[in-house]
C-alpha cells in the first residue's frame, strides 16, 4: 500500500500491530493509542515495552497466530514479518487496509505541520535525540519517534502538543521514502544493508529520492563534509542547507575545542556568529550531528538560546557510549556501533576517555553486513585486541560463508569468544582498576558488560564473606 490518510479511519477505529514490541512499532502505537485509537497487537515475548503498552490500553498478544485478528480496521506489520507469518496471511485475507510500519508513519507525519525526519547510515538516533532535547527546551512539546531509549522522554516515543514531529528515518527498505517531511536531515552515506541494496549507488540513490520527496517550502539539510552525501545530492533542485566543521557552508563549526572528549565550539550561521556551543557528549562526529540539528531547529524558528541550552542537556541515548556501572575499578560502557565507521568512531572516543586499557567486545551484526564488510572490519578493529563474539543473526540465516571466528583470525591480536559468560570471566580475571570494557553491536553484546558487573559484584560478596570469616 503505497499511500494512507489516518483521516480515513474515525477517532476509535481499530488498528492491530504485527510485531508491537519492536522499538518503532512501539512507539507508533502509543501515538496512535494517545489519538483516541483502540489498539492491539502481537509479539513474539512480553518485554517491558509491551507491559507499557498494556498499562497505555493497547491489547497484547505473546505469539503470532491468525486467532489474534479480530476484525480490525487496518492492520500494520514491521520489517521482521515474512510472508508465510500466520497472522500476517490472516490480516490480509480479512482486513481492509494492511500496511506496513513506513506507511503508518508516513501517515502520522501528515498529522504535523512541522514534521522533521532525520536520516543517514550513521548518527540518526544521536542527532534526533539533540533535536528533542532542543526543542525541548524551546517549550515546543514536540511528538518524538526514536530508534533509542532517551532519558528525557523516558523511553523511544513522546507524545506532545505542539505542532512538530521529529522522526529517526531509516533507509532500510527504502522506508523513508512513505514519508512526507516539511525537513530532510541528511547526515552521512555509506554502504550498508546491502542484503537489499545492490550497491553504493543504490543507496546514493534512495537518499536522493528522499531529497526530492521534501517540499518547496521545506529544506534538505545535509553534512556537507561527506563526499557521498554531496555527491547524490548533486542537481537536486531543493532549499539545500548544508552543515560543515572543516569548510564553507550554510552553518559551520569554528574554533573547536574538546574538554574531556567533548567538544565545543562557535556556531556560523550564513557568515555570521551566533555563539558557542558546548555539547555533553563525546567525539567530534558528534559536531556534525549538532550541527544539523541546528539548522534544522533554525529553520522552524528556534531560538539560539534554546539550541545552547538542548545541547548541553543532550547526554545519551540508550546503548550509544552508555555507562553501565563500574565494579573492580572497570568501567562498563555500551555503544550501539556495528558498522566499520561506527566502530572507528566508538574506539577513538574511547582512547579520548579511557584512563587504562581498553578491553573491547565486538559482536558482527548480520552475516551479510560481516561478509560485504570484512576487509573494512578488519581494518576499524586491528590494534584494538578484540574479542569477537558469535554473528547476532538478527533477520538473516547462517549461510555458512561467513563467521565470527574467521573475522577474528583475520584481526591481529583479536581473540574469538563463544561464550558471553567465558568473555566477562576473562575480563574480570585480567583486568585492572582504571580500564575500561567497552561492548559494541546491535544485538545483545551488552550482557557481557552485565555479566561482568554481576560476577565482580559477586565476587566482592565471596571476599567480604571471606574476611569476615577469618
Amino acid at each position: 500500500m503505497d499511500a494512507f490518510e489516518l483521516s480515513s479511519l474515525k477517532r476509535g477505529s481499530h488498528v492491530h500491530f504485527i510485531g508491537i514490541g519492536g522499538i518503532s512499532m512501539s512507539g507508533l502505537a502509543a501515538i496512535l493509542l494517545d489519538k483516541g485509537f483502540t489498539v492491539s497487537g502481537s509479539d513474539m515475548n512480553a518485554s517491558p515495552i509491551t507491559d507499557h503498552l498494556k498499562e497505555l490500553g493497547a491489547t497484547i498478544y505473546i505469539g503470532q497466530r491468525a486467532s489474534n485478528i479480530h476484525c480490525p480496521d487496518a492492520v500494520v506489520y514491521s520489517a521482521a514479518i515474512h510472508a508465510d507469518n500466520e497472522e500476517f496471511i490472516a490480516a490480509q485475507a480479512s482486513c481492509p487496509v494492511v500496511m506496513d510500519r513506513a506507511t503508518l508513519l508516513g501517515a502520522i507525519m501528515k498529522l504535523y505541520p512541522y514534521p522533521i525526519a532525520v536520516s543517514g547510515t550513521h548518527g540518526k538516533t544521536t542527532t534526533t535525540a539533540m533535536l528533542t532535547h532542543i526543542e525541548l527546551a524551546a517549550d515546543l512539546s514536540p511528538t518524538v519517534s526514536i530508534g533509542g531509549e532517551l532519558p528525557a522522554i523516558q523511553g523511544n516515543v513522546r507524545v506532545g502538543s505542539g505542532a512538530h514531529f521529529i522522526c529517526e528515518a531509516c533507509e532500510y527498505h527504502q522506508s523513508f521514502l512513505r514519508f512526507f517531511p516539511l525537513v530532510s536531515i541528511i547526515l552521512n552515506i555509506e554502504a550498508d544493508h546491502l542484503d537489499y541494496f545492490r550497491d553504493l549507488e543504490h543507496i546514493k540513490e534512495t537518499f536522493r529520492a528522499l531529497a526530492e520527496l521534501t517540499p518547496s517550502t521545506g529544506a534538505v539539510i545535509i553534512n556537507k563534509d561527506d563526499k557521498n552525501t554531496c555527491d547524490a545530492m548533486e542537481g537536486v533542485a531543493k532549499n539545500m542547507i548544508t552543515c560543515s566543521r572543516i569548510g564553507d557552508a550554510d552553518y559551520v563549526a569554528k574554533n573547536i575545542s574538546a574538554e574531556d572528549g567533548c567538544p565545543s565550539f562557535e556556531v556560523w550561521e550564513h557568515g555570521e556568529c551566533l555563539g558557542q556551543v558546548a555539547l555533553s557528549v563525546h567525539g567530534m562526529h558528534n559536531v556534525s550531528n549538532a550541527l544539523c540539528a541546528i539548522a534544522a531547529a533554525r529553520f522552524v524558528g528556534v531560538g539560539f538560546p534554546a539550541i545552547q541550552q538542548g545541547l548541553l542537556d543532550f547526554r545519551c541515548v540508550g546503548r550509544r557510549f552508555e555507562e553501565k556501572g563500574t565494579a573492580a575499578g572497570v568501567t562498563v560502557i555500551d555503544d550501539y556501533a556495528h558498522h566499520p565507521t561506527e566502530i572507528a568512531a566508538t574506539l577513538r572516543v574511547a582512547a579520548s576517555t579511557a584512563k587504562g586499557r581498553i578491553w573491547s567486545v565486538f559482536q558482527p551484526h548480520t552475516y551479510t553486513r560481516t561478509k560485504t564488510l570484512f576487509p573494512q572490519f578488519v581494518s576499524a578493529l586491528s590494534g584494538a585486541d578484540p574479542f569477537i563474539l558469535d554473528i547476532y543473526a538478527a533477520r538473516e540465516k547462517d549461510t555458512g560463508l561467513v563467521s565470527a571466528a574467521q573475522l577474528a583470525e583475520a584481526i591481529p591480536g583479536a581473540t574469538y569468544m563463544r561464550s558471553f559468560a567465558d568473555c566477562a570471566a576473562y575480563i574480570l580475571e585480567h583486568a585492572k582498576p582504571g580500564d575500561m570494557l567497552l561492548t559494541m553491536g546491535a544485538g545483545d553484546v551488552n550482557k557481557v558488560g552485565l555479566l561482568f558487573l554481576d560476577m565482580a559484584a559477586g565476587k566482592n560478596q565471596k571476599n567480604l564473606q571471606k574476611s569476615l570469616h577469618l
